[in-house]
Protein backbone atom coordinates (compact mmCIF):
# COMPACT_ATOMS: atom_id res chain seq x y z
CA UNK A 1 0.00 0.00 0.00
CA UNK A 2 1.15 3.47 -0.47
CA UNK A 3 1.23 6.03 1.97
CA UNK A 4 1.86 9.40 1.37
CA UNK A 5 5.34 11.02 2.08
CA UNK A 6 6.59 14.52 3.00
CA UNK A 7 9.23 15.84 0.45
CA UNK A 8 11.79 18.16 0.06
CA UNK A 9 12.40 20.94 -1.97
CA UNK A 10 15.02 18.96 -3.81
CA UNK A 11 11.84 16.54 -4.40
CA UNK A 12 12.91 13.41 -2.54
CA UNK A 13 11.25 11.86 0.20
CA UNK A 14 11.88 12.79 3.80
CA UNK A 15 9.66 10.75 5.96
CA UNK A 16 6.31 9.16 5.38
CA UNK A 17 3.04 8.96 7.51
CA UNK A 18 4.72 5.34 9.16
CA UNK A 19 7.33 7.20 10.16
CA UNK A 20 5.86 9.65 12.04
CA UNK A 21 5.89 9.51 16.15
CA UNK A 22 2.71 7.72 17.86
CA UNK A 23 1.66 10.89 19.39
CA UNK A 24 1.45 12.48 16.65
CA UNK A 25 -0.27 9.87 14.97
CA UNK A 26 -2.90 9.93 17.89
CA UNK A 27 -3.61 13.43 17.20
CA UNK A 28 -3.84 13.13 13.39
CA UNK A 29 -6.10 10.35 13.71
CA UNK A 30 -8.37 11.59 16.38
CA UNK A 31 -9.57 14.01 14.23
CA UNK A 32 -11.85 11.60 11.89
CA UNK A 33 -14.52 10.49 12.02
CA UNK A 34 -15.25 7.19 14.68
CA UNK A 35 -16.80 5.36 11.98
CA UNK A 36 -13.68 5.65 9.59
CA UNK A 37 -10.92 4.76 12.34
CA UNK A 38 -12.97 1.43 12.53
CA UNK A 39 -14.03 0.60 9.52
CA UNK A 40 -10.97 1.96 7.42
CA UNK A 41 -7.79 3.48 9.38
CA UNK A 42 -7.89 0.46 11.55
CA UNK A 43 -7.38 -2.11 8.77
CA UNK A 44 -4.79 0.24 6.97
CA UNK A 45 -1.72 -1.77 8.80
CA UNK A 46 -0.79 -3.56 12.15
CA UNK A 47 0.48 -0.42 13.21
CA UNK A 48 -2.62 1.86 12.51
CA UNK A 49 -4.79 -0.44 14.29
CA UNK A 50 -2.72 -0.59 16.95
CA UNK A 51 -2.79 3.26 17.49
CA UNK A 52 -7.09 3.44 16.71
CA UNK A 53 -7.16 0.72 19.77
CA UNK A 54 -5.30 3.03 22.26
CA UNK A 55 -7.05 4.51 25.02
CA UNK A 56 -5.60 7.94 24.42
CA UNK A 57 -6.67 8.00 21.24
CA UNK A 58 -10.08 7.98 22.09
CA UNK A 59 -9.88 9.72 25.27
CA UNK A 60 -8.34 12.69 22.67
CA UNK A 61 -11.61 12.44 20.95
CA UNK A 62 -13.77 12.94 24.55
CA UNK A 63 -12.05 16.16 24.85
CA UNK A 64 -12.23 17.86 21.53
CA UNK A 65 -16.19 16.92 21.34
CA UNK A 66 -16.67 18.15 25.24
CA UNK A 67 -17.06 14.46 26.16
CA UNK A 68 -14.02 14.37 28.80
CA UNK A 69 -14.59 15.14 32.49
CA UNK A 70 -11.15 14.30 35.06
CA UNK A 71 -13.22 13.12 37.30
CA UNK A 72 -14.39 10.00 34.93
CA UNK A 73 -10.53 8.38 35.02
CA UNK A 74 -10.92 6.47 37.18
CA UNK A 75 -14.35 5.24 35.84
CA UNK A 76 -14.37 4.81 31.91
CA UNK A 77 -12.85 1.15 31.38
CA UNK A 78 -12.98 1.23 27.73
CA UNK A 79 -12.65 5.04 26.21
CA UNK A 80 -13.38 4.06 22.85
CA UNK A 81 -17.08 2.57 24.07
CA UNK A 82 -17.92 5.79 26.26
CA UNK A 83 -17.03 7.82 22.76
CA UNK A 84 -19.37 5.90 20.71
CA UNK A 85 -22.17 6.22 23.41
CA UNK A 86 -21.63 9.83 24.20
CA UNK A 87 -21.75 10.88 20.03
CA UNK A 88 -24.89 8.52 19.56
CA UNK A 89 -26.68 10.25 22.73
CA UNK A 90 -30.01 11.67 21.32
CA UNK A 91 -33.63 11.25 21.57
CA UNK A 92 -34.71 8.19 20.52
CA UNK A 93 -38.52 9.10 20.41
CA UNK A 94 -39.72 10.47 17.27
CA UNK A 95 -41.85 13.58 17.11
CA UNK A 96 -41.89 14.31 20.79
CA UNK A 97 -44.32 17.31 20.61
CA UNK A 98 -46.80 16.92 18.34
CA UNK A 99 -45.11 19.11 16.09
CA UNK A 100 -45.81 16.62 13.05
CA UNK A 101 -49.09 16.05 14.31
CA UNK A 102 -49.29 12.23 14.90
CA UNK A 103 -46.59 11.15 12.33
CA UNK A 104 -44.10 8.53 13.43
CA UNK A 105 -46.69 7.40 16.99
CA UNK A 106 -48.88 4.40 16.93
CA UNK A 107 -52.82 5.11 18.13
CA UNK A 108 -52.84 1.74 20.38
CA UNK A 109 -56.82 3.05 21.83
CA UNK A 110 -58.39 6.38 20.24
CA UNK A 111 -62.01 6.00 22.09
CA UNK A 112 -63.91 9.06 22.66
CA UNK A 113 -63.63 12.15 21.37
CA UNK A 114 -60.58 10.78 20.26
CA UNK A 115 -56.70 11.91 20.73
CA UNK A 116 -56.46 15.62 19.75
CA UNK A 117 -53.58 18.53 19.59
CA UNK A 118 -53.30 21.66 21.34
CA UNK A 119 -51.34 24.52 21.35
CA UNK A 120 -50.02 25.54 25.14
CA UNK A 121 -51.38 26.70 27.59
CA UNK A 122 -54.23 25.47 26.86
CA UNK A 123 -57.74 26.21 28.05
CA UNK A 124 -57.68 26.37 31.90
CA UNK A 125 -53.46 24.54 31.60
CA UNK A 126 -50.08 25.87 32.14
CA UNK A 127 -47.08 27.02 30.14
CA UNK A 128 -44.12 24.66 30.43
CA UNK A 129 -40.57 25.62 31.64
CA UNK A 130 -39.61 24.47 28.49
CA UNK A 131 -39.97 27.43 26.07
CA UNK A 132 -38.79 24.97 22.84
CA UNK A 133 -41.99 23.12 23.51
CA UNK A 134 -45.42 24.27 22.01
CA UNK A 135 -47.86 21.82 21.36
CA UNK A 136 -49.05 18.70 23.53
CA UNK A 137 -51.36 15.50 22.60
CA UNK A 138 -54.72 15.28 25.00
CA UNK A 139 -57.16 12.52 25.19
CA UNK A 140 -60.73 12.45 25.69
CA UNK A 141 -63.01 10.47 28.08
CA UNK A 142 -62.61 7.04 26.29
CA UNK A 143 -59.36 5.35 26.92
CA UNK A 144 -56.52 7.13 24.43
CA UNK A 145 -53.34 5.15 24.13
CA UNK A 146 -50.28 6.10 21.54
CA UNK A 147 -47.22 4.07 21.52
CA UNK A 148 -43.55 3.80 19.26
CA UNK A 149 -41.27 1.07 19.02
CA UNK A 150 -37.51 2.01 18.72
CA UNK A 151 -35.35 -0.55 16.77
CA UNK A 152 -31.80 -0.60 18.75
CA UNK A 153 -30.04 -1.16 15.69
CA UNK A 154 -31.43 0.89 12.98
CA UNK A 155 -30.25 3.98 15.55
CA UNK A 156 -26.95 2.88 15.34
CA UNK A 157 -26.77 0.75 18.58
CA UNK A 158 -25.14 -2.30 17.50
CA UNK A 159 -25.60 -5.78 19.18
CA UNK A 160 -22.54 -6.27 20.79
CA UNK A 161 -22.52 -2.38 22.06
CA UNK A 162 -25.58 -2.76 23.72
CA UNK A 163 -25.22 -6.28 25.34
CA UNK A 164 -21.10 -5.82 26.58
CA UNK A 165 -21.97 -2.66 28.47
CA UNK A 166 -25.52 -2.29 28.63
CA UNK A 167 -25.61 1.27 28.71
CA UNK A 168 -28.37 3.35 30.98
CA UNK A 169 -31.80 3.57 28.79
CA UNK A 170 -33.35 7.01 30.53
CA UNK A 171 -37.27 7.38 29.77
CA UNK A 172 -39.15 11.05 30.64
CA UNK A 173 -42.22 11.99 29.96
CA UNK A 174 -44.17 15.19 30.91
CA UNK A 175 -48.05 15.36 31.43
CA UNK A 176 -50.34 17.70 32.82
CA UNK A 177 -53.92 18.10 33.89
CA UNK A 178 -56.73 21.14 33.20
CA UNK A 179 -57.33 22.94 36.15
CA UNK A 180 -61.17 22.16 35.69
CA UNK A 181 -61.15 17.89 35.25
CA UNK A 182 -59.79 15.09 37.05
CA UNK A 183 -57.82 13.25 34.71
CA UNK A 184 -55.51 9.94 34.34
CA UNK A 185 -52.14 9.47 33.47
CA UNK A 186 -50.40 6.21 33.07
CA UNK A 187 -46.92 4.89 30.96
CA UNK A 188 -45.49 1.51 29.75
CA UNK A 189 -42.10 1.33 29.11
CA UNK A 190 -40.50 -2.55 28.21
CA UNK A 191 -37.20 -3.75 27.06
CA UNK A 192 -37.90 -6.29 24.13
CA UNK A 193 -35.47 -8.87 23.10
CA UNK A 194 -35.37 -10.18 18.93
CA UNK A 195 -37.98 -11.77 19.37
CA UNK A 196 -39.91 -9.31 21.06
CA UNK A 197 -39.72 -11.14 24.70
CA UNK A 198 -39.83 -8.72 27.37
CA UNK A 199 -36.46 -8.58 29.67
CA UNK A 200 -37.24 -5.61 31.96
CA UNK A 201 -40.50 -3.06 32.42
CA UNK A 202 -40.76 0.23 33.75
CA UNK A 203 -44.93 -0.01 34.63
CA UNK A 204 -45.66 2.58 37.32
CA UNK A 205 -49.16 2.76 39.10
CA UNK A 206 -51.57 5.02 37.06
CA UNK A 207 -51.47 8.93 38.48
CA UNK A 208 -55.11 9.78 39.44
CA UNK A 209 -55.54 13.78 39.07
CA UNK A 210 -58.21 15.42 41.25
CA UNK A 211 -60.42 17.72 40.05
CA UNK A 212 -59.58 21.15 40.47
CA UNK A 213 -55.78 20.91 40.52
CA UNK A 214 -52.99 23.23 39.84
CA UNK A 215 -52.74 22.22 36.22
CA UNK A 216 -48.89 22.07 36.44
CA UNK A 217 -46.93 19.98 33.97
CA UNK A 218 -45.06 16.91 35.99
CA UNK A 219 -42.44 14.93 34.60
CA UNK A 220 -41.89 11.23 35.13
CA UNK A 221 -38.25 9.85 34.89
CA UNK A 222 -37.46 6.02 35.11
CA UNK A 223 -33.47 4.60 34.10
CA UNK A 224 -33.05 1.40 33.10
CA UNK A 225 -29.62 -0.08 34.38
CA UNK A 226 -28.13 -3.83 34.98
CA UNK A 227 -30.61 -4.51 32.71
CA UNK A 228 -30.51 -8.67 31.11
CA UNK A 229 -28.41 -8.88 27.54
CA UNK A 230 -30.44 -8.94 24.25
CA UNK A 231 -32.47 -5.82 24.13
CA UNK A 232 -32.92 -5.18 20.89
CA UNK A 233 -36.13 -3.13 21.02
CA UNK A 234 -37.75 -0.49 23.42
CA UNK A 235 -41.59 -0.24 23.62
CA UNK A 236 -42.68 3.20 24.80
CA UNK A 237 -47.02 3.95 25.90
CA UNK A 238 -48.48 6.66 27.34
CA UNK A 239 -51.81 8.38 27.52
CA UNK A 240 -54.91 7.70 29.83
CA UNK A 241 -58.47 9.96 30.12
CA UNK A 242 -60.63 12.30 31.71
CA UNK A 243 -62.19 10.50 34.87
CA UNK A 244 -65.47 12.38 34.60
CA UNK A 245 -66.40 11.39 31.08
CA UNK A 246 -66.99 15.27 29.19
CA UNK A 247 -67.45 14.88 25.97
CA UNK A 248 -64.33 16.74 23.79
CA UNK A 249 -60.60 16.86 25.23
CA UNK A 250 -60.68 17.26 29.10
CA UNK A 251 -58.16 14.42 29.89
CA UNK A 252 -54.15 14.06 30.18
CA UNK A 253 -52.27 16.28 28.21
CA UNK A 254 -48.66 14.40 27.23
CA UNK A 255 -45.53 15.85 25.71
CA UNK A 256 -41.66 16.43 25.15
CA UNK A 257 -41.19 12.18 25.55
CA UNK A 258 -37.71 11.61 25.84
CA UNK A 259 -35.87 8.21 25.66
CA UNK A 260 -31.79 8.52 25.63
CA UNK A 261 -29.03 5.77 25.75
CA UNK A 262 -25.50 7.20 27.75
CA UNK A 263 -22.27 5.44 29.25
CA UNK A 264 -22.47 4.36 32.58
CA UNK A 265 -20.60 6.92 34.34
Amino acid sequence: RDFPSIRGSWGSAMTTVLDLPEDVLVELLSLLPARDLLRACRLVCRQWRYVVDLTTLWKRKCQREGFYRQNLDRSISDWKNFYILCSLKRNLIKNPCAEEKFRHWKLDKNEGDKWKIEDLPGAHGNMMSDPKVHKYFVTSYGPCLKSQLINLRKEGYWNQLMDENRPEITVKDWYAARFDCGCRYEVTVRLLSEDYLVLDEFHPEPVVIEQWSDATWREISHTFQNYPRGVRYIWFQHGGQDTQFWAGWYGIRVTNTSITIGPLT
